[in-house]
This record gives structure tokens, sequence and C-alpha cells, in this order.
């Protein structure tokens, strides 16, 4: 689909549908842990992929949003300091971070009508929309897509990847690892980096993409997620 074509049926989705299909929004989280279902949720990243007029996409830099979630007295008498050393989110800064309702708001305000996506998204949607159904009753949209499905699909990998991998593929340079705004963009970087196959593959819209991340159970050795 050439550009024109690809931003005027941008503009139509938008239009009929109330989506923003011309600004995608890359996101991260910190978590207490690596169970989705059990940890806390710690901080959100997130940046915005932008598209001009003719389908071309950007990282828009000064359409980023991070924070830190106030987490409850409690949960600092069994803090795991192993963790902290992951994400170097540590007890003052989590003790002085932003209360969960106004966070989760802002964050949703933030994300708006954008579609969303994240490496390993399964991970993000359900810390954040866990945190969002305890704290407002709500949950994100779900118009998700994982990255690493993305990239697993372009690639045709029949084995799950880390992040790290794909980032030393590409030979982008992550300021620091597992902490949430760095990862972001880097996740950000890499969709660039990924963007000419998609295009290839005439793809370069919303449902095409999301086409790609499906067509992962397709591949040899790989099953549904």
């Amino acid at each position: 689909m050439k550009g024109p074509a690809k931003a005027l049926m941008s503009r139509l989705s938008n239009w009929l549908f109330g989506l923003d299909y011309d600004r995608w929004i890359i996101v991260d989280v910190e978590s207490s842990g690596l169970n989705a279902r059990k940890d806390r949720l710690i901080s959100i990243a997130a940046t915005a992929i932008v598209f001009d007029g003719r389908g071309h996409p950007r990282i828009a830099l000064s359409d980023s949003f991070e924070v830190i979630l106030k987490q409850p007295p409690h949960v600092f008498a069994a803090l795991d300091k192993s963790n902290i050393l992951i994400h170097g989110i540590g007890q003052g800064a989590q003790e002085k971070g932003v209360e969960a309702r106004v966070a989760l708001h802002a964050f949703l305000d933030y994300v708006g009508d954008s579609p969303l996506i994240a490496f390993h998204s399964w991970f993000d949607e359900t810390l954040i929309n866990r945190a969002l159904k305890k704290v407002l009753g709500k949950r994100t949209h779900r118009r998700w897509v994982d990255l690493e499905h993305v990239a697993a699909v372009l690639h045709r990998e029949d084995h799950r990847l880390a992040l790290d991998v794909w980032l030393q593929r590409y030979s982008i340079v992550c300021d620091q690892r597992h902490q949430a705004a760095s990862d972001v963009m880097a996740t950000a970087e890499l969709f660039m980096r990924l963007w000419p196959m998609i295009e290839k593959r005439k793809a370069g819209t919303w449902p095409g993409i999301q086409k790609i991340a499906g067509g992962l159970k397709t591949l040899p050795g790989r099953g549904a997620f």
C-alpha cells in the first residue's frame, strides 16, 4: 500500500472506529518479580511512534511517558533487594512514587486511543491490567501487538529469543537494561529497524502488523501464545 493510500486508510479507520492509528505506543514496565499474575507493577514507560502524511514512522521523543507507582508501606518488609538490583528502583523511589490512581489515570490519558506495542506484551498487558482493575476497575483496550512475535515471523525464527538477542543482532545500544525508560527506547529502535521488512510485506498498517504477529503459529516448532 502506497503512502497516501495508507494515510487515507488510517484517517478512515480513525473516523469510523475512533482509533488513533497515526500514533502507536511502545510500552515497557518494571515489576517486583517475573510472575505477571502475582507481582506488583512498579513503573511504566512509553514512547510514541508517529506517522507522517505518507505513512512513514518516527520515534517521537517529545511524546513520551514515565511514572513510578507509589508502593504500599507493607510491601517493604518483604522487599526483594535482588529485584531492585535489576531494575534500579530503590525503596526510596518507590515510597516517593505517584499514587497508583493518579499514575494509572495519567497512563490511560497518555495512551488515549492509540494501539500498544511491547516486547513480550503479555507480561506488560497483564501487569498493567491487573493494576488498573484493582485501582480503577477497568482495563486498557485490547489493541496490543507483541513485537517479539513480529520479529520472529519476519525472521522465521522457530523459538523465542530474548530482547537482548534482537538488540545485539541489530547493534542497538540500550543505556540501562531492565530500566523501563531505556528498554522502551531500545524496543522503539528495534521496531524502526524491523519497519523496512514490514513495509516489504505491504503490512505497514495496524491491521497489517497484527496479521504479521498472528502468523507466529504458522512457524515450524511454534505454537500459539
